[in-house]
């Protein structure tokens, strides 16, 4: 059984910088892309930056390039996402998803992930 753990939320103020990491256990041999997507209060989730299994491809959503980066250091977990400048508007619920894939590209629809964690909390003060 896979379970994904993200950690490294938490209470900031506008402009400080967060590392959150994505870990798991049970992971089988395999390549794995990732995304990490938010979701604040009242709102949709919404992804917010993706890897593919080899690091080459990249997605950012709009709001955050420039600001976040997302880092892995192979096919497997754990996920970065390195987060500056952080602002008010940044106040959500993160999640880190994983799929086991042999396609080297980033995957954008919540449906093509196939495991997530439980998500942690940031809240950005302004």
């Amino acid at each position: 059984q896979v379970h994904l753990v993200e950690s490294g939320g938490g209470l900031v103020q506008a402009g400080d910088s967060l590392r959150l990491s994505c870990t798991t256990s049970g992971l089988s041999f395999g390549t794995y892309g990732a995304g990490w997507f938010r979701q604040a209060p009242g709102k949709e989730r919404e992804l917010v930056a993706a890897m593919s299994w080899s690091g080459s491809r990249t997605y950012y959503g709009d709001s955050v390039k420039g600001r976040f980066t997302i880092s892995r250091d192979n096919a497997k977990l754990p996920v970065y996402l390195q987060m500056s400048s952080l602002k008010a508007e940044d106040t959500a619920v993160y999640y880190c998803a994983v799929r086991d894939t042999i396609f080297d590209s980033v995957m954008i629809a919540e449906r093509e992930y196939e495991y997530w964690g439980q998500g942690t909390q940031v809240t950005v003060s302004s």
